[in-house]
């Protein structure tokens, strides 16, 4: 079943570039006592994701922080090294965490998963962008079609805060 508003975000175990390197985060921990703005992509430097999912929350990212936001965050399924080096070769460090989702735990267990394995990418998730609040969505916006990026943009998602 695919993750809806109300519903508390699931246990699962993220990794993020610390600064001595990899580091484990619990969901549970990530999104505790804040509003986080939780965009998906199927993959760090894949063409829609890096021409123009990510530069949109780049740029927007103060305005969203500006509405009660505390942080912006992307989860893919890549591993933590491909996914901080986009952030760095993007400018979006510092400006968006990064959760990596390796082995796509957390897009299975929210329902998001999405199988390209005959296009050679194995099983990634599906495009989305949602507003967590203290682990529950507030709301949710999942792209039809993944290789876009309209209804999970960052200007849509500034329109609804």
């Amino acid at each position: 079943m695919t993750i809806k508003a109300g519903d508390k975000l699931p246990d699962a175990t993220f990794a993020i570039m610390g600064a001595n390197g990899p580091e484990s985060v619990k969901s549970g921990d990530y999104f505790k006592g804040r509003k986080v703005l939780l965009f998906s992509v199927p993959g760090a430097f894949t063409p829609t994701c890096h021409k123009t999912h990510l530069p949109g929350f780049v740029a927007k990212a103060e305005a969203i922080k500006a509405r009660g936001v505390d942080a912006v965050a992307v989860v893919a399924v890549n591993d933590v090294f491909v996914l901080d080096a986009w952030l760095v070769a993007s400018g979006a460090k510092g400006k968006v965490d990064g959760l990596a989702d390796g082995s796509a735990a957390f897009a299975k267990a929210t329902g998001t998963e999405l199988d390209l394995v005959a296009a050679g990418l194995g099983v990634r998730a599906k495009r989305y962008a949602a507003l967590i609040d203290d682990g529950v969505v507030r709301w949710i916006d999942i792209e039809d079609n993944s290789s876009c990026a309209t209804v999970s943009s960052a200007e849509t998602a500034l329109e609804k805060l």
